[in-house]
């Protein structure tokens, strides 16, 4: 039997490395090698430079999952020599000088931006920069909903911001163009238009694209469904 990939999952905004642990706890259990490298939702340009090079020291073939702004960083890190697939859940599939504020001006904005919060932070060469994040007492219903009120709460004060320059950066590669790619769409998603995640994942003619009934954090709500695609990725490319 071929090696099974190590499957590396890269976070979204308004989210950090442990919002993958529903599903990372279900990889693990099936026996695959799982790593969880943390980004800092500062730049789309950094962020998957940070990625590919987390990537590249894993000794063997790696399947690259990516949820939300992850899902960006993902589509750009794919292209490292050892990646076998690619793994899009609720989050945009760019093409190559292709912005997430392009994908997002084609179609209607999500019910989120009502309850974006942004707020000034010191970059390290001194200029002063703005972050987004999600309004706390308003984050269940954004991005929560369906997942318990006390988690819920929890999720809501330790979401990662991300930088607000992150929307006009454009996509520098698009790994999708040559690899299998496969999605899920978050039917319920008031933080991404799932029209949008449709419309990027037809576009990367995508092996699969499976509809879940569910908010941003399906990670949380639907973790069996999102496991159950990633296991079908990594049989596929094995």
């Amino acid at each position: 039997m071929s090696e099974n990939p190590t499957v590396v999952l890269v976070h979204g905004a308004f989210a950090e490395g442990a919002s993958w642990s529903p599903v990372a706890m279900r990889l693990l259990g099936a026996g695959l090698d799982v790593r969880v490298p943390a980004i800092s939702n500062r730049g789309l340009g950094d962020d998957a430079a940070y990625v590919r090079a987390f990537v590249e020291r894993v000794d063997g073939p790696v399947l690259l999952v990516g949820h939300s702004y992850g899902a960006t960083v993902a589509g750009v890190a794919g292209t490292a020599d050892n990646v076998r697939g690619l793994v899009v859940v609720a989050g945009y599939v760019l093409d190559v000088g292709e912005s997430p504020e392009d994908l997002h001006r084609r179609f209607p904005e999500a019910d989120a931006a009502r309850f974006l919060e942004c707020d000034t932070y010191p970059s390290p060469d001194g200029a002063t920069r703005q972050e987004v994040s999600i309004a706390v007492d308003e984050f269940p219903f954004v991005a929560a909903l369906g997942i318990p009120s006390d988690e819920a709460a929890v999720l809501a004060v330790t979401q990662r911001p991300i930088d607000a320059g992150v929307l006009a950066e454009r996509a520098s590669a698009a790994a999708w163009r040559s690899l299998p790619t496969w999605g899920v769409v978050a039917t319920a998603d008031h933080v991404v238009n799932p029209d949008a995640v449709r419309f990027g994942l037809e576009r990367a003619q995508a092996r699969e694209i499976r509809d879940i009934p569910a908010p941003h954090l399906v990670t949380h709500t639907h973790p069996g469904d999102v496991a159950r695609l990633i296991l079908d990725a990594v049989r596929a490319v094995r």
